[in-house]
């Protein structure tokens, strides 16, 4: 049994990534993470790690900080929202053009807790681009 937390946030976005692209089949198949920085270093404000997407839809963004990771989803925001509060994840809307929505992953247990949340903003890309 593991006795201590993974809260390193370059870890858990790497644990996430092979979560989100470890499936050949399943709700993730579909999902490919972009833009990825192998080098990325955790700030305070949150550095860009890669993108989540579903063809050239952008569904979410993830980004490290020293101690978690924050994704900001793009698409299916209402579903997403629904599937965090429902995994007891921390959310918060963010009011921009367009509007979206931040999740915290505090440990390396949460990476697991999140899929839901991919999941529900993935379907939501699927019903509107296909």
């Amino acid at each position: 049994m593991v006795e201590r937390e993974l809260d390193d946030g370059t870890r858990i976005a790497q644990l996430l990534a092979s979560e989100l692209t470890g499936r050949e089949a399943g709700p993730f198949a579909d999902a490919v993470v972009t833009d990825a920085d192998p080098d990325v270093e955790a700030t305070p404000d949150g550095a860009r790690a890669y993108e989540v997407t579903f063809g050239d839809v952008r569904v979410a963004s993830v980004f490290v900080l020293p101690e978690r990771v924050r994704v900001e989803f793009a698409i299916g925001l209402d579903a997403a929202k629904r599937a965090a509060d429902d995994a007891d994840l921390r959310t918060r809307p963010r009011a921009t053009t367009p509007p979206s929505l931040l999740v915290f992953v505090e440990d390396g247990a949460e990476a697991k807790r999140v899929l839901p949340v991919f999941r529900a903003a993935l379907d939501a890309a699927r019903e509107q681009y296909v």
